[in-house]
């Protein structure tokens, strides 16, 4: 058979690594892909991202399924067109991907359905937002309501910060945020303390398959330092889930979302993930929803996956996921994010990479922003590459994967040199 993934990034990689290695699979194209998709045994590029092209280029070629990437396809209503054609997709509808395209939606969506998050307010009105800032103080989180690729946060300690963030979301728009039809808007929150961790289910639209733990490093540099990203490194499983804190995610988070969803007249198909914030007491808040795959997390989960990715695509499609059972490797998978030259600001693009190591059963360097110029692979967006590797504790993975970027080179790169120190500190 044949299989589509959508998108360009690390995500995308790992996603059309792990569809190959089934049996099952002949070939998967990658629409558009990335230097690293390129390279990769039966993949293929596809240089299309016009939704409309797509789906005819999988009537035409007999795509078994397609699985989308990134957010903006959700967002523009993929699935909805697919699904009209009668092509088997996997992901949610446009208005269920409401829950990642508006945080404002989000937000509502948690405080009618009396799912955990921070106390919050949303303002179109400048004057407003800063009104509430100098009300409540700080710290504050300010969200750009809007798709950001992970970029529109801002952690504000002090209300000059908070208040500079509400004029650079609502003013100037110096995020490149994709507004809804409401035009700008933020959502300013209450900061939480506590632990973050990265939560992410399968859903058929009524049953729910967790996917292995995992935790995200969202800022740039270490020790959490620095302005977000849309992910520096990431490691699964992640200590901070435990059993305990597992099961509460899903009474108190997971499945009331799914059935509020389905309630109100969208029904959840697709990879759900919920940023979490996890207290002392193993109490654990929303931070924010994404309807897609994590990127860094899909990489090191995916390494450790070891049932059919295919196979598990078509049970979610199907409408089984209650007949399914995941198997992973006991293994720590850990991946570092290598970023371009100024980047999360005005990364820089076309540096030649060079050294890139040869895969193996316990390291593989996923690629994102990476592109094939006349066989030399250069840098062509913020974060280049992710190096992941496997192994028996969350330190040995970790050095596993240093040595992997040790052997990278491209000018300018950046890369965090902690990934994985919360777990190592347990």
């Amino acid at each position: 058979m044949k299989i589509l993934v959508i998108g360009s990034g690390g995500r995308e990689h790992a996603l059309a690594w792990k569809l190959a290695q089934s049996p099952r699979v002949k070939k998967v194209f990658v629409a558009p892909g990335n230097g690293g998709t390129a390279r990769e045994t039966r993949v293929e590029n596809l240089p299309l991202t016009d939704i409309a092209q797509l789906a005819d280029f999988c009537v035409a070629e007999d795509i078994h399924l397609t699985v989308v990437g990134p957010e903006s396809p959700l967002a523009a209503g993929i699935v909805d067109h697919f699904r009209m054609r009668r092509l088997r997709i996997f992901g949610p509808t446009q208005g269920a991907a409401q829950l990642e395209s508006s945080k404002a939606f989000a937000k509502a969506f948690m405080q009618r359905h009396a799912i955990p998050t921070a106390d919050h307010r949303t303002f179109s009105d400048a004057l407003q937002a800063h009104a509430y800032i100098d009300e409540r103080g700080g710290p504050l989180v300010v969200k750009a309501d809007g798709l950001a690729a992970g970029k529109g946060v801002v952690v504000a300690q002090t209300p000059d910060e908070a208040h500079a963030a509400v004029t650079d979301m609502l003013e100037r728009n110096t995020y490149g945020v994709r507004h809804g039809e409401g035009g700008a808007r933020v959502v300013i929150e209450d900061f939480l303390q506590g632990e973050e961790a990265s939560f992410i289910v399968l859903v058929d639209g009524c049953n729910v398959v967790p996917l292995a733990s995992s935790q995200d490093h969202k800022r740039l540099k270490d020790g959490d330092f620095g302005p977000n990203t849309g992910g520096m490194g990431a490691y699964s499983p992640a200590p901070v889930v435990t059993p305990e804190v597992h099961a509460r995610v899903m009474r108190e988070i997971i499945l009331p979302t799914v059935q509020a969803m389905a309630a109100e007249g969208h029904p959840y198909t697709g990879f759900l993930y919920a940023g979490l914030m996890i207290d002392a007491q193993g109490r654990a808040k929303t931070l924010e929803f994404n309807c897609r795959l994590g990127d860094p997390e899909t990489q090191p989960i995916l390494m450790r996956l070891k049932s059919d990715l295919v196979s598990v695509l078509d049970a979610a499609i199907d409408g089984r996921l209650d007949k399914l059972e995941l198997q992973w490797d006991r293994r720590t998978a850990l991946a570092v994010v290598m970023a371009a030259s100024g980047y999360p600001e005005a990364p820089r693009l076309g540096d030649p990479i060079t050294s890139i190591p040869k895969p193996e059963d316990d390291l593989r360097v996923f690629h994102a922003g990476t592109v094939l110029d006349h066989d030399v692979l250069r840098t062509s967006g913020g974060r280049v590459l992710t190096v992941t590797a496997l192994g028996d504790s969350v330190r040995m993975a970790q050095a596993r994967a240093y040595a992997g970027v040790r052997q990278i080179a491209f000018d300018g790169m950046q890369f965090r040199q902690d990934i994985g120190y919360r777990a190592v500190k347990r």
